[in-house]
């Protein structure tokens, strides 16, 4: 008489779920953090560039400028207070959004380890230059504020609370315009591809808006572009001395 065949009674248990990754680690959240710190340093530069004009009204203005900047805030905020606490955050935004664009364009990297066969130019063309233009941005705050906050690399003499004639110097230099110069047209194009890119990753973008904020992009980098040149040419022409 034949055995039946004994069954395995050994229960396989289902496969664990691969770990899900949190928001932030995702590619949304990435881009997500890199849209929010953008939009932050954008609010600074259009603040700071209207700060910058006030050079062309003369140097008591300009400077009263400089000193309200080191008391804002005041009596209920210390001296500096406001000001270090605009650093902070300004030193956040920055250190989130460099750290982010790196870890997206390592994770597109290994995503797609060979090379288009046919490039996207347009594509290709703005991610190249928000990458290069990012390197750039962050070697030129490194040396703005070694030269204007700090008067470590200074041309001139370099006087505190004298921000007036600290411009001045250093737009008397040929290597600072250069410098200058280079920064902020790198700033305008990454304001324009910058501002349409937060937008759409927020969710503000859809087929209808397109037009307008394609319109506010190229707006937006036009003027503080011009904006922040106008100094330094200024100087240049003996518009401000």
């Amino acid at each position: 008489m034949a055995l039946a065949p004994t069954r395995d009674r050994t229960t396989r248990r289902p496969p664990s779920p691969a770990p899900s990754r949190g928001f932030l680690s995702s590619t949304l959240g990435k881009k997500t953090v890199m849209a929010v710190s953008g939009l932050i340093m954008l609010g600074y530069l259009v603040a700071h560039v209207a700060g910058n004009l006030k050079v062309f009204f003369g140097p008591e203005e300009f400077n009263a400028y400089g000193h309200w900047l080191r008391v804002m805030g005041a009596p209920v905020l210390h001296h500096e207070w406001a000001l270090w606490a605009v650093r902070v955050v300004l030193v956040v935004a920055v250190v989130a959004h460099a750290v982010c664009a790196y870890q997206l364009s390592r994770r597109d990297l290994r995503a797609r380890p060979t090379p288009y066969v046919h490039r996207r130019g347009r594509a290709s063309y703005a991610t190249r230059t928000m990458r290069w233009g990012g390197i750039v941005l962050a070697l030129f705050i490194v040396w703005h504020i070694l030269d204007l906050t700090t008067g470590t690399v200074h041309s001139g003499g370099f006087e505190e609370g004298k921000p007036y004639q600290n411009v001045v110097d250093t737009f008397s230099t040929w290597y600072g315009n250069v410098i200058y110069l280079v920064a902020m047209l790198a700033v305008g194009l990454h304001v324009r591809h910058g501002f349409w890119s937060a937008a759409q990753t927020l969710g503000v973008g859809n087929a209808r808006r397109d037009r307008l904020l394609k319109i506010l992009a190229n707006g937006l980098a036009l003027l503080l572009t011009a904006g922040f040149v106008s100094v330094p040419v200024a100087v240049m022409t003996g518009v401000v001395n």
